[in-house]
């Protein structure tokens, strides 16, 4: 008698969003509840703020350090920011998906846009040739993201209208993205970012089934 097998093929979850539409505690939410996703941390050349943590909160590595591991090709995207190097450590995301783990990445539309240039380019048996689900959260309006950025109370009104600019810039990349999550109620936002992870899990082009008697 044969019996089916279902074999799972891990998939890579990719969000990104403006500063300040709440990606970061939506990932932190999914971290606390789905704990066979694997959460990716960044690298980067900055000093640490406030209580964050190595390893943790970031990769905090010195200039040479990054340099050198870009030169060997560690990175899956890179980019500089406000003299800051900032990139996504290709080892610890191999190693979660040959240990069988999904991926959760937090990256912004530059990143998002080099990794799945990778993807799309990586040859038959890189260990990256995953299914890529990528999610763009979006606050309601920028007047909604500029009131939720003078809450935060840390940037000067010059800073959030930078900030704001930026927003309106990286919004224009929506539809290059697979789903668009309305963070407006964190609540609701939750639940829509969860349903598209059980939901993926379970697309037919997303397992492979073999029967075995």
């Amino acid at each position: 008698m044969n019996t089916l097998r279902p074999i799972w093929k891990n998939l890579i979850f990719l969000v990104s969003a403006p500063s300040g539409a709440g990606k970061t505690t939506l990932c932190d939410k999914l971290q606390k509840e789905f704990k066979d996703i694997h959460y990716a941390i960044t690298a980067t050349t900055r000093q640490p703020r406030g209580d964050e943590i190595d390893g943790k909160s970031y990769y905090f590595l010195t200039m040479e350090k990054f340099e050198a591991m870009l030169a060997e090709g560690g990175f899956i995207e890179h980019a500089l920011v406000h003299g800051n190097r900032y990139g996504s450590p290709k080892a610890p995301v191999v190693a979660a998906l040959e240990e069988g783990c999904d991926v959760l990445m937090n990256v912004d539309v530059q990143g998002a846009a080099a990794i799945r240039e990778y993807i799309r380019n990586a040859p038959d048996g890189d260990p990256l040739k995953r299914p890529l689900v990528d999610i763009f959260v979006v606050p309601p309006s920028t007047e909604v993201l500029r009131h939720r950025l003078v809450g935060r109370g840390t940037d000067s009104l010059d800073v959030i209208e930078r900030r704001i600019k930026q927003a309106r810039e990286e919004i224009a990349h929506w539809s290059e993205y697979k789903y668009m999550v309305v963070n407006d109620d964190l609540a609701e936002a939750y639940d829509n970012m969860r349903s598209i992870i059980l939901a993926e899990r379970h697309r037919i082009e997303n397992r492979r089934e073999e029967y075995r008697g």
